[in-house]
C-alpha cells in the first residue's frame, strides 16, 4: 500500500510556494498525494467580484492538482474568515478523516498572515482529533485509527511576523523538480497581477525560484530546497516516526544547527 500524503496548505497557490517540490518527490516515490486549498481565496484580486474569483482561483487550483497528480478537494473556509473556531476544526477534521493520510503537510505556524497560522493551527488539530470517538466532525465521520506524522512547511518569506529567520529541521533538496515546480505555480494566472499590485511582487514566478534557492544556500549545499520543521508526535504516531525523512533520505540535508540533530 502507498504512502498517503495530505497537503493541506492555505489559499491556492501556497501549496505550490512552499511544499511543491518535495511534492514532486513523494509523487516520483509512488505516493499517493491528497491537493487540498481549505481557503477559497475569494479576495485575492482586484479585478473581480467575490464569487468570480472564488471559481477562477478553484479551477486553477484543480489544474495544479492534475499537474502534479493528486486528489484535488475543494476548500471548506473563506478568504480572512479562517479562525480556530470549533467549525472549522470540525469540518477539517472530517477531511482528515475521509483522507486517512500518513503524512499531513501544514503551511507554517509562524508567518506573516493569520490565515496560513490559523490554517496550520486547525489542520494538527484535525489531525489530533482523527481518531476521537467522542468528537463529532461536519460532516460527520467515521474515527480514524491510524498514526499520521504532521509537518510544517517554511513561512513565506522564510521569516516570522516579527522578521525573526525560520530555520528548518531538514532540508530538502528540489533541484530536479524545480521546473515542475514553476510550471505548477504558473496555473495560478489570477495571482500574478494581484501580487504585483498588493505586494509589490514584479516577479510572481522568481520568487519562488529566489526563496527555494535561498532555502538551498542555508543548507550549504543544494542549489534549490524546501525546509521541513516535524510537529511533536505526541497524540499523532511515534516518537521516532518520521515517514517524509526516510521516504526522501537520499534527498535530505538535517539541520544540524538545531539541537536534536546533532
Amino acid at each position: 500500500m502507498s504512502t498517503c500524503v495530505f497537503a493541506f496548505g492555505c489559499h491556492p497557490d501556497d501549496i505550490e510556494f512552499m511544499m511543491g517540490g518535495t511534492l514532486f518527490l513523494l509523487k516520483e516515490k509512488g505516493a499517493e498525494i491528497h491537493y487540498m486549498n481549505p481557503v477559497d481565496g475569494s479576495l485575492g484580486t482586484t479585478q473581480y467580484p467575490r464569487e468570480k474569483i472564488a471559481f477562477l482561483r478553484r479551477e486553477e487550483g484543480k489544474k495544479a492538482a492534475d499537474f502534479l497528480g493528486a486528489v484535488f478537494h475543494e476548500s471548506i473556509f473563506k478568504d480572512m474568515e479562517v479562525f480556530y473556531s470549533d467549525e472549522l476544526i470540525r469540518k477539517a477534521t472530517a477531511k482528515v478523516r475521509e483522507v486517512k493520510p500518513d503524512i499531513m503537510l501544514l503551511t507554517s505556524l509562524e508567518d506573516y498572515m493569520e490565515d496560513h497560522m490559523n490554517a496550520a493551527r486547525i489542520g494538527y488539530t484535525a489531525a489530533f482529533c482523527r481518531g476521537m470517538t467522542n468528537y463529532i466532525s461536519i460532516p460527520e465521520r467515521e474515527p480514524v485509527m491510524k498514526d499520521v506524522a504532521v509537518y510544517h512547511a517554511m513561512p513565506y518569506g522564510l521569516f516570522d511576523a516579527m522578521r525573526n529567520p525560520v530555520e528548518p529541521d531538514y532540508y530538502i533538496n528540489i533541484e530536479s523538480v524545480i521546473n515542475k515546480k514553476r510550471q505548477m505555480l504558473a496555473l495560478h494566472e489570477s495571482q500574478k497581477r494581484w501580487l504585483d499590485e498588493s505586494q509589490g511582487m514584479d516577479a510572481y514566478l522568481d520568487t519562488l525560484t529566489e526563496m527555494s534557492g535561498e532555502m538551498g544556500r542555508m543548507s550549504g549545499e543544494f542549489r534549490f530546497a524546501e525546509g521541513w520543521r516535524r510537529h511533536n508526535c505526541l497524540g499523532l504516531c511515534r516518537q521516532d516516526a518520521d515517514p517524509l525523512g526516510d521516504i526522501l533520505r537520499e534527498y535530505i540535508k538535517h539541520n544540524d544547527a538545531k539541537e536534536f540533530n546533532k
